[in-house]
């Protein structure tokens, strides 16, 4: 019968340190304000903003919305939608899950205080984000539905004190405008990397 002998080394091989605790949270805090989208692109747009380090996203019902969601339909999709958050985090390597509010109305949410700073993406609007100064506070970024928004809520949201805000030349789809701004956002003023981080 063979036996093992086994000796403990007298000396420690590893020893344990403090927690190092690493932080992948950008130093801006967008809030992306997302008018209903159909089919799974909400899935896509949550997942996506939450990669490009989104602090919270409100989903928003607009006039020319070609999803409508109301009661229980509509808590469950906002259910699937936090899950799709937090799967996106786990992805990421995120250390905090953003909150996917409540459906809410576009006067709703607009009525409600926000002590930041609100653009509006509109076509065609004079506001471009490189003439924009970085934000000291929080910043909501109000993204149309494929319809686009309506003259109605164009007007309210400058009511409200939007800024009216151009991502260039062309129209972009309601998938890709909230996520190309967000991009833009984080390189000029968030943690993506500049030349001499690269």
């Amino acid at each position: 019968m063979l036996r093992a002998s086994w000796r403990l080394a007298e000396k420690p091989l590893a020893r344990l340190g403090p927690r190092l605790a690493i932080e992948r949270e950008s130093p801006l805090q967008i809030t992306l304000v997302q008018a209903l989208a159909s089919g799974d692109k909400m899935d896509w747009i949550v997942q996506k903003a939450v990669e490009l380090g989104v602090a919270a996203v409100q989903p928003v019902a607009a006039e020319r919305s070609v999803l409508k969601l109301a009661g229980e339909r509509a808590d469950k999709r906002v259910a699937h939608w936090q899950q799709v958050a937090v799967a996106a985090c786990e992805q990421s390597g995120r250390n905090r899950v953003p909150v996917v509010g409540e459906i809410l109305p576009l006067a709703k949410y607009l009525a409600r205080p926000f002590d930041g700073t609100r653009l509006i993406l509109a076509p065609g609007a004079d506001g471009a984000l490189a003439r924009k100064a970085r934000p000291g506070r929080p910043v909501a970024i109000l993204i149309g539905p494929e319809g686009g928004w309506s003259p109605a809520e164009l007007d309210l949201a400058a009511r409200a004190g939007c800024a009216p805000l151009a991502l260039g030349p062309r129209v972009l789809r309601t998938e890709t405008a909230g996520l190309a701004a967000l991009a833009a956002m984080q390189t000029m003023w968030g943690d993506f990397p500049g030349e001499a981080d690269v």
